[in-house]
């Protein structure tokens, strides 16, 4: 690691690529001749423009994304989804959800704000450690989506394959794992990620939607800007776009082109976690707390036998260079975000610190 930078294992905003970060340095007083910055650049000049645009190219080439599908760049973060899905695709009311942890269960709530919320599986039962059976889910014919959180950055879990959604739309948040591993678009209707964990700087979300979901039939209520066709006709600039976040994105993209794309990154994603699992599976003092079938290969929980052991590990762990390991507030001990951007010798310089740990006071 260079420049005194530590292991950052946080769930976000997260760890990015060191050589993009270098790039951005490089550009900072000056992009490209230009004379100024990015951030003082106006989103209307030619020069944004193509910033924009590349951006957009690189994710459709790295997703391989059909033509039939928008890509928005909007701002507000994931959160502001919960809302938006079903202001824009509630056409009859009703909506299924899967509920798997925190996330999903926050969008379940805002979601029965706006219509009929059916949740037709959930793993609350065993605090959120797995993916519940979805191959013979209860869906009404009316229903207008099914709503499922792909990789459950509190809790840990993914889903290993996705639910069996009897022909209806299916709407992914893949927030904590977009870009991780290939992704078949056309198995989805809408997919959306908040960028500040496996790509860029907070503050925006990356929306993938088929062109047909985006309708003109809306509430008259719904405000502008949270319509998916204010963005979609507007090219992600209805208004001036977090044009900062698009840029340092931007450069993820290609970054991730340069390495191999996705299919390379889903190799380096399961050797890294491969260490941490190994090493989990191996310990006597800490443990995993999802069941191995629903591991997440972006967030790794786990625990002690105890809160007090849990807060010490954590202070070690600090001191000693490994920062933000400490568990989400909601559930408490520990957990390791090892997104794209980590290293895998981050994750392995973290197991040697941990059996050590473990050594002198196991």
């Amino acid at each position: 690691m260079k420049y005194g930078r530590i292991y950052n294992f946080s769930a976000g905003p997260a760890t990015m690529p060191e050589p993009v970060l270098e790039e951005i340095r490089d550009e900072m007083m000056n992009y490209r001749g230009s004379g100024m910055c990015v951030m003082e650049m106006s989103h209307r000049s030619k020069v944004y423009q193509q910033i924009i645009d590349e951006a957009e190219q690189d994710l459709r080439d790295l997703m391989n994304i059909p033509d039939n599908y928008k890509v928005l760049f909007i701002q507000g973060g994931a959160t502001l989804q919960f809302a938006m899905v079903p202001m824009n695709l509630m056409k009859n009311g009703v909506a299924c959800y899967v509920e798997t942890g925190s996330w999903s269960k926050k969008a379940i709530a805002e979601a029965k704000k706006y219509g009929e919320v059916h949740v037709v599986a959930s793993s609350k039962d065993r605090n959120y450690s797995y993916i519940p059976n979805c191959d013979d889910l209860d869906i009404p014919d009316n229903a207008d989506y099914v709503y499922i959180c792909e990789n459950e950055t509190i809790h840990g879990v993914t889903w290993p394959k996705l639910p069996n959604t009897k022909g209806h739309i299916l709407v992914s948040d893949q927030s904590s794992m977009f870009l991780s591993k290939p992704c078949n678009v056309s198995d989805y209707g809408l997919i959306y990620a908040g960028v500040q964990k496996n790509v860029g700087p907070a503050g925006m979300v990356v929306v993938i939607i088929r062109e047909d979901l985006i309708r003109e039939d809306l509430d008259p209520h719904v405000p502008i800007y949270m319509s998916y066709k204010t963005h979609a006709d507007n090219g992600s600039m209805y208004n001036t776009p977090n044009c900062w976040a698009i840029y340092c994105c931007g450069k993820v993209f290609k970054y991730l082109k340069s390495i191999g794309g996705l299919e390379a990154m889903y190799k380096m994603n399961l050797d890294k976690a491969k260490v941490m699992y190994d090493f989990l599976d191996s310990s006597k003092m800490f443990k995993g707390t999802v069941d191995k079938e629903f591991r997440s290969l972006m967030n790794i929980p786990f625990v002690t036998e105890s809160a007090e052991l849990d807060a010490k590990v954590v202070a070690a762990t600090k001191a000693a260079g490994f920062d933000n390991l400490k568990g989400h507030k909601s559930v408490g001990g520990l957990r390791a975000s090892v997104y794209n951007a980590m290293p895998k010798d981050g994750v392995e310089a973290l197991v040697d610190f941990l059996k050590d740990y473990e050594a002198k006071n196991g």
